[in-house]
């Protein structure tokens, strides 16, 4: 509501997302091309030779994401790729066009489920990342919500930008993104957890962050000892704490407190159903 020479605040902008690069995108898209038909498509000489335009839509429900990994697909095929709906837009039910491409007819259907593929599982995983997010600001909770390295093998870059559309933390890229202990490392270390931590450190250098996976209030109390520390968050209010394992978005809402900053939950990528996305061919002229 806005009183007379009184403006209401604008509504905050989304957060930018990450740009991906080029050669990275042609890479992936190489790669996914070469495993869907390394030889040859003996269907493809059914369509011709000529140039023909299809429209990409979604039958689902959902968050759009994964435009620019479908662009570069097509791309490499020497097809024009043109996005309808911007990164993030919410689909409703039915059917939404959200695409459409140019280019020689057999480009169209080589590329194809590669780059529907692309769509509906990005599509997907941003989709659960909104809906964990949605279910944390209605708790009235503030910390992130991440994801974790639980992601589908070469296709990880994909999951991890779609939860960044879907509003999640993409948590470490990689083992090399974090020093992060887990139980498995306290288990083969053997000594205290102040040893651990120390040798962890030691490890890590001075400018990557250290994280500790603790299965006690005294472990963790271990871990985040320091001389001027009698107790975590009270006297090291910088210490980020981290609560992971087993969440799901239903249970979502038992995990989060004012002492919680980040829930990471790897079933906003390993469970994510993906979005129902399908091509077709527009006839000649056709709209």
């Amino acid at each position: 509501m806005e009183s007379e020479g009184i403006k209401s605040p604008p509504p905050p902008r989304p957060p930018p997302l990450p740009v991906l690069p080029s050669p990275t995108l042609r890479h992936l898209a190489r790669h996914w091309l070469q495993e869907d038909a390394g030889t040859f498509d003996p269907a493809s000489a059914l369509a011709g030779t000529g140039v023909a335009r299809a429209q990409l839509l979604c039958k689902s429900r959902g968050v759009l994401a994964g435009l620019p990994f479908a662009d570069a697909v097509f791309q490499e095929l020497g097809c024009e790729f043109r996005a309808l709906l911007p990164e993030g837009s919410r689909l409703p039910a039915g059917r939404t066009v959200v695409a459409e491409v140019r280019g020689p007819a057999p480009a169209l259907l080589y590329g194809e489920r590669v780059a529907l593929n692309c769509l509906g599982r990005c599509s997907g995983v941003a989709t659960m990342a909104t809906a964990a997010r949605e279910v944390a600001r209605q708790q009235g909770w503030s910390g992130l919500v991440a994801g974790t390295r639980k992601t589908t093998p070469g296709f990880r870059l994909a999951e991890k930008y779609a939860l960044r559309v879907g509003g999640a933390d993409p948590h470490r890229a990689g083992l090399d993104g974090l020093l992060l202990v887990k139980d498995n490392h306290v288990a083969l270390y053997g000594g205290s957890m102040e040893e651990l931590v120390g040798a962890a450190r030691a490890a890590a250098g001075f400018c990557r962050r250290l994280s500790i996976e603790c299965r006690s209030e005294a472990e963790a109390f271990a871990a985040a000892l320091h001389a001027a520390a009698a107790a975590l968050k009270a006297s090291w209010p910088r210490l980020v704490v981290e609560v992971s394992g087993g969440v799901t978005v239903e249970a979502l809402p038992h995990f989060l407190g004012p002492h919680i900053d980040v829930v990471s939950m790897g079933a906003l990528t390993h469970s994510a159903p993906a979005l129902d996305f399908a091509l077709k061919v527009l006839p000649p002229g056709g709209q």
